[in-house]
């Protein structure tokens, strides 16, 4: 069959038409975006929190996440109910990339490094609670609504909201001080670092810092000097020598004291003592099993006079270190 060349031409100029209309439906379909943590200059100061940690969309469009920090996060989506396992276990079906989530099965990320992205669609309507499987008390919650449903909030309202979250986390200086806390009995104290943890509708946000405060001591050769982690969530160790492959437990040479503190003895600049996690003691729910103190407090006993480099085995990275100068 010929075509009259006039018919030719028509098809030719509603081309882009027919294209524009084709892909129209998923121009409509937002892409949304959001961090993932936060940090000042010197690293020190760590946000964990989803910046913003509550996102309204429709059903059908995507949040595209970003890594900020030099801190590990996650980017996780559990289903109702489901355990929340440690980030080195995950979800049976960890995703690089990109996603989608109903609620039917568990998706997250790998620890993500700065820079990284994670793209999650949610074709089907409902509240979700995000998660990062890395810092406990870091959540937040993303509402999709049906396609036809007013949304409270703007791409630029988020990025605002982002920002002022962001800034009144790092800014907020109360523990940040290079003092020895009320809550040190010994002369020679290091407070193994510091946080707190704020609440929002959508979930919770917490701040780290990620510094031995008072982390030069000056001693002297049978002084026994003394850390104690104060944030409410971040473990951290107290290293001095060789740093181990599993940062968890103690090192052969740490006893235990009579009020529960890990204690090691060091005769030379060239041991090792390594405390495992030091962390704060946890916080009893009522309704649930009373849980035992913990490990909250590590001593070192020095005996030879030297220059003793320490390092936080998990957050060394981000400038968590100190050194013990011990006096004849």
């Amino acid at each position: 069959m010929n075509v009259p060349r006039s018919g030719w031409r028509r098809c030719v100029l509603n081309l882009p038409l027919l294209l524009l209309a084709l892909s129209l439906p998923q121009v409509l379909l937002a892409q949304w975006k959001a961090s993932v943590g936060a940090q000042s200059k010197d690293l020190g100061r760590q946000a964990l929190a989803f910046l913003p940690n509550e996102i309204w969309i429709h059903e059908g469009e995507s949040v595209t996440w970003t890594s900020e920090t030099a801190e590990i996060h996650t980017v996780s989506f559990l289903k109702a109910g489901q355990v929340r396992l440690p980030f080195q276990v995950g979800c049976p079906g960890v995703m690089i990339n990109n996603a989608s989530f109903d609620g039917s099965t568990c998706v997250t990320t790998p620890p993500l490094a700065a820079g990284q992205t994670f793209t999650v669609q949610f074709p089907v309507r409902g509240n979700y609670k995000l998660v990062c499987l890395v810092h406990q008390n870091m959540t937040g919650v993303v509402h999709v609504l049906e396609p036809a449903a007013a949304l409270p909030l703007s791409q630029s309202d988020y990025d605002e909201l982002a920002a002022q979250e962001k800034a009144k986390l790092l800014a907020d200086a109360d523990n940040d001080q290079k003092e020895t806390s009320a809550h040190h009995h010994f002369a020679n104290a290091v407070r193994a670092g510091t946080g707190e943890v704020v609440a929002t509708p959508g979930g919770k946000d917490s701040l780290s810092v990620m510094r031995f405060l008072n982390d030069t001591l000056v001693i002297h050769a049978g002084g026994t000097a003394e850390w104690t982690n104060e944030d409410p969530i971040t473990p951290h160790t107290i290293t001095f020598g060789i740093e181990p492959a599993n940062p968890m437990p103690p090192s052969t040479n740490v006893t235990i004291d009579a009020d529960g503190a890990r204690h090691a003895t060091i005769t030379s600049v060239f041991d090792s003592a390594h405390s495992g996690f030091i962390v704060a003691a946890p916080q009893d729910q009522i309704g649930l099993p009373q849980t035992p103190i913990g490990a909250t407090r590590f001593r070192i006993t020095f005996t030879k006079a030297g220059a003793y480099p320490y390092i936080c085995a998990l957050h060394d990275n981000l400038g968590m270190k100190g050194t013990v100068f011990v006096l004849p």
